[in-house]
């Protein structure tokens, strides 16, 4: 059922918005840190149109979930949490948002680490930029979102998802300094593609230890007596540091360093080593990983034609990405699903998307 048939009416404005998904740069974000996001080719797009009756009204096509209300501050929890938070913090800034009929359908996969919620505030504010004509820049639209996600969602979200979201292409890598916003579009490595794979294993940021992790490195950041780990470079000086404190704190240097090295150029077999040693690091120190990601990190990473691989996201499941050969991510990923799903998962691809 599309936009006309659900609300008898033709939508005023239609905006996408891309997934993301992360190649280096895990947990860092809020910590002030860097991080190293590109596009996929999944979007999430919203259409938007005026209720003639006074109330919002959402429809998610993928949930089909309806919503209807007069009075935004009572949210229900689930998909429309997100874009209520985005109108109230328009209003809060001034801006007078109408009541409106929302339609939502994406093909960005949910809880598989790719950023599904981002790509849904995104584009709902692209709509609404473009419907109500607001003076409203990119950078500001990932500002809102993520704030839309902090402090009507629940979940304690650094700015990467939105601004990769908001800013990034699926042919360039976003170098992305979290506390300054500085950003460098980087050429994809010559001779290299990436491969996405789900893993099956869902997760909710909300639910999980994210901000359970988010809050050790704020502690370990106190402890330090620095505004936020993005501010320590050298591991030594975080041996003074509790367990698991200082292990939290060493994936986020490490981490950071890892992006840095990038920046500064790498071929691609260092750029996979990198990817590789990310992983080791959440799976280790960070522990957010799960069995199953790391069996399916350890298929990709000894199928010949991958030069690195690594969980993306927050962990605890959804997806894992790999640095590989171009020309040979299809063949790579077939392989490496059915070696994953033979030993009883139920993974699937992502990217390359087929048809």
């Amino acid at each position: 059922m599309n936009f006309q048939e659900f609300f008898h009416q033709s939508p005023d404005a239609i905006a996408s918005a891309p997934g993301r998904v992360n190649l280096l740069g895990e947990h860092t974000d809020y910590n002030d840190g860097f991080v190293l996001p590109i596009a996929i080719p999944q979007t999430t797009t919203v259409q938007l149109g005026l209720s003639h009756n006074g109330h919002y009204h959402f429809y998610s096509r993928n949930l089909d979930e309806y919503v209807s209300l007069s009075d935004l501050h009572s949210i229900p929890w689930g998909f429309a949490s997100y874009l209520i938070g985005c109108i109230l913090l328009l209003q809060q800034n001034g801006y007078t948002i109408p009541a409106l009929n929302i339609y939502v359908y994406s093909t960005v996969p949910l809880e598989a680490g790719l950023s599904s919620s981002a790509a849904l505030e995104v584009a709902f504010l692209r709509g609404l930029r473009q419907l109500l004509h607001l003076n409203i820049d990119d950078v500001e639209i990932a500002q809102l979102a993520q704030q839309a996600e902090i402090h009507y969602a629940g979940v304690q979200c650094g700015i990467m998802d939105q601004m990769a979201s908001s800013l990034a292409d699926t042919t360039h890598l976003l170098f992305l300094d979290t506390r300054t916003l500085e950003r460098q579009i980087l050429p994809f490595p010559d001779g290299g593609a990436i491969v996405v794979i789900d893993s099956g294993v869902p997760r909710s940021l909300a639910s999980s230890g994210y901000n359970q992790r988010r809050s050790e490195c704020e502690e370990a950041a106190k402890r330090l007596g620095v505004k936020a780990l993005r501010d320590i470079t050298d591991v030594n000086k975080l041996e003074t540091l509790p367990e698991p404190l200082r292990r939290r704190a060493r994936h986020v240097v490490t981490e950071n360093n890892r992006v840095l090295e990038v920046l500064s150029g790498v071929t691609l077999f260092r750029f996979g080593e990198l990817m590789n040693a990310s992983h080791a690091s959440l799976r280790d120190d960070y522990e957010v990983s799960v069995p199953a990601l790391d069996q399916l990190v350890t298929i990709l990473q000894q199928t010949p034609g991958v030069f690195g691989a690594r969980l993306t996201g927050a962990g605890f499941g959804g997806s894992c990405v790999a640095l590989v050969t171009v020309h040979q991510g299809q063949e790579i990923a077939t392989q490496t699903l059915d070696q994953y799903n033979r030993a009883g998962h139920q993974g699937r691809i992502l990217v390359p998307v087929t048809e």
